[in-house]
């Protein structure tokens, strides 16, 4: 989608913080973080919510999603982090584009919302 605002940042049309950039993968600092270590990570290919993910976007979530390098990244691998996915405006998602939150870098209450 043109008008897309995380298509636009896959596109590199609107800077970001990129943090992780391989494959179809990227993984930018979220612009209002909810944590020390807040990113999000998103296909390159624009796919609105996760419940349009099909078989052939299967390595969006295999290796490829990033989570290893992040975790090293930000040294979290031992302490943990939360992936967050939102479906929809009643979770929560503000963007229509499919993106993980990866939470890191103190404690995290459950329930979460």
């Amino acid at each position: 989608m043109s008008d897309c605002l995380f298509c636009k940042i896959a596109r590199k049309e609107i800077p970001a913080q990129i943090v992780f950039d391989e494959g179809d993968v990227l993984a930018f600092k979220d612009v209002r973080p909810q944590a020390p270590v807040h990113v999000l990570i998103i296909p390159k290919k624009h796919l609105a919510r996760v419940l349009d993910l099909s078989t052939e976007d299967a390595p969006v979530l295999g290796d490829s999603w990033g989570g290893n390098a992040l975790a090293d990244r930000f040294s979290v691998r031992e302490s943990g982090f939360r992936l967050v996915v939102n479906n929809g405006p009643d979770a929560g998602q503000a963007v229509a584009h499919l993106h993980f939150h990866f939470l890191a870098g103190r404690p995290l209450r459950w329930p979460p919302g």
